[in-house]
């Protein structure tokens, strides 16, 4: 019985027709991503996601459960700005105050 050689896409298939077979990487739907030259990707996505392996769709990528990537710290913070606020309220009372001063004493 003849069988058909191997290709460079993997084994040939099982029942000796190579015109017709697809090799599974060929199979699986493009990443969505688009390149920095702006045309699409041409990798094959990850099974199951939507984006290659460079894309995103590699196991452990993108944000980590709970989105702690957006939680505020430090100058941008609810109470750091709440404090900006105070300070600049105090400023400008003292500001106040000190003309008065300048005022009575002119």
């Amino acid at each position: 019985m003849f069988t058909t050689p191997p290709t460079r896409d993997g084994p040939a298939p099982p029942d000796g027709r190579a015109g017709d077979w697809i090799p599974p990487i060929r199979r699986a739907p493009p990443c969505g991503a688009r390149t920095r030259a702006g045309g699409p990707c041409r990798a094959p996505a990850v099974r199951g996601k939507r984006r290659c392996r460079m894309h995103g769709g590699a196991a452990g990528a993108g944000a980590p459960q709970g989105n702690r990537n957006a939680l505020k710290h430090g100058f941008w913070s609810a109470a750091e700005a709440a404090e900006r606020r105070r300070t600049a309220e105090l400023l400008s009372a003292g500001a106040g105050m000190l003309e008065e001063v300048a005022e009575g004493a002119g």
